[in-house]
């Protein structure tokens, strides 16, 4: 029965600590302990399944006094298993590591030292709450479950519309937590392949000795301790749609491989010399710029073309404008009903600070401060004091690292123009409107390959004033 038990990671470099955490916990969980980032990675590569829970510790050799080792590993922990629960158990508990921890994905931040009980409760909880989110996403997945009416949603569903029935590869870009999974399911069943498998394989999760028998599969006695023969997930996705995750963790030696399977459907097993025929779609996503890994000599660049025949943009939540009020009332309402608790209300002020809070974590940031406000606050109005005691205010900047033009954000926007007017003398005002208004038209020409009725549609204007305007702003 150990077996079954849920896999709990344990990183921290104080023999104390785990030796304590290993003797309580493993009643309950299956404990692996790793001391650094290093060690946890190659402890990763040697699970057999992904792990269910992590506590993580921010002070870590080779830098302990401060916590960056730390933020790295819960950012290494997602991008294994997004699914996750990570609990931060750290001295260095001063509110802007709080803040930092909860914003990169962490669930919870635990000040040593804990209560190791409440420690036991507290994870076993988070094991209910990844249950119920397991079955969120096949409930999202049977109605699309892309919620929201802004306008780059209206985009992202029309794209999936779009391509969701051809043969050609579709890559999903997007920040971490921005909901890139979700996305590549609703490819899948928004298809004529929906009847056939929907696999997907997290690049970043695969040990690369053993990433290519993975995906491609082995014959019996290929390698030591191969001692049966194995279908890799392109046999198994037969038919059906093959999501390649973190697709820019990929090692370069199985990026040719992979090239050829895209390009002539052509794979071998290891092992053995007959040529198998793969017939599934792939949807890849990375939240990197592979357009700079190209540059770097990190990705080929080959393959990057031949995955983004169709390439998808997933927004961040701070471009979503009023779609962040309808995220958040659809996890309350979730979550409060699943775990048994009566859901919180804003008042107006709370709100108005909701909406103008950016998101640096995305959807993963907005679903887990709404479940820590369910437990502190259930059936509660909450003022914005205490709404904005959960926000990351440290990075006043998007999470990229550049500025976006949100139209909803009235003072944003002045500021920004200020700047403009600062850097710049005799700004002309009909210039800068042309010059945005010609952006938007690009923009949306592009997304929807030309097509002048949707992209009208897009711009909630009608197809003759797109046609005029386009013609304005060619002759200037």
């Amino acid at each position: 029965m150990a077996a079954l038990r849920p896999v709990l990671m344990v990183i921290d470099d104080d023999p104390l600590i785990t030796d304590t955490l290993h003797f309580v916990l493993s009643k309950h969980f299956e404990v692996c302990v790793a001391e650094s980032y290093a060690q946890l990675k190659s402890l990763l590569q040697q699970q057999d399944s992904m792990p269910a829970l992590a506590l993580v510790d921010l002070g870590l050799p080779p830098s302990p006094h401060t916590p960056e080792e730390g933020f790295k590993v819960i950012s290494a922990l997602l991008a294994h298993s997004p699914t996750i629960k990570i609990h931060v158990l750290s001295g260095q508990s001063d509110d802007a590591n709080v803040k930092r921890a909860l914003t990169l994905g962490a669930v919870d931040f635990i000040a040593k030292p804990c209560d190791v009980e409440k420690l036991k409760d507290m994870l076993l909880q988070s094991l209910k709450v990844q249950d119920v989110e397991l079955n969120e996403v096949k409930a999202e997945l049977e109605f699309d479950g892309l919620l929201g009416d802004s306008l780059p949603m209206q985009a992202l569903r029309m794209q999936i519309t779009q391509f969701a029935d051809s043969p050609f590869p579709v890559l999903i870009e997007g920040e971490s937590g921005s909901g890139k999974e979700l996305v590549a399911g609703s490819f899948h069943h928004a298809s004529k392949r929906v009847l056939h498998p929907y696999l997907s394989v997290n690049c970043a999760a695969i040990s690369p000795l053993l990433a290519e028998s993975i995906l491609f599969g082995h014959t019996k006695g290929a390698f030591t301790g191969a001692i049966a023969a194995h279908a890799g997930y392109f046999e198994d996705a037969s038919e059906g749609t093959l999501f390649l995750d973190e697709i820019g963790e990929l090692p370069l030696e199985l990026q040719a491989k992979l090239l050829r399977v895209l390009e002539n459907g052509e794979y071998q097993r290891i092992g053995e010399t007959q040529t198998r025929k793969s017939q599934a779609r792939i949807v890849a996503a990375t939240n990197r710029d592979l357009r700079a890994e190209v540059r770097a000599g990190k990705f080929r660049s080959d393959l990057y073309h031949r995955l983004s025949v169709f390439a998808v943009h997933v927004p961040p939540v701070r471009d979503l404008g009023d779609d962040k009020h309808l995220l958040r009332e659809h996890f309350t309402q979730f979550y409060a009903q699943q775990i048994g608790q009566v859901p919180f209300v804003l008042d107006e002020a709370a709100q108005a600070r909701w909406l103008d809070y950016k998101f640096p974590g995305n959807v993963r940031e907005l679903r887990n401060i709404v479940i820590r406000l369910i437990a502190k606050y259930s059936g509660k109005t909450l003022n914005a004091t205490q709404l904005v005691a959960e926000f990351d205010l440290s990075e006043p900047e998007s999470a990229s690292g550049s500025e976006p033009l949100n139209i909803n954000d009235a003072a944003g926007m002045t500021a920004q123009a200020q700047r403009h007017l600062q850097r710049q003398a005799n700004v002309s005002l009909d210039s800068v409107l042309k010059s945005w208004e010609r952006a938007y038209i690009e923009a949306a020409m592009q997304m929807t390959h030309g097509n002048l009725s949707q992209a009208a549609k897009l711009l909630n204007v009608n197809r003759t004033t797109l046609y005029s305007r386009m013609s304005t702003t060619d002759e200037n």
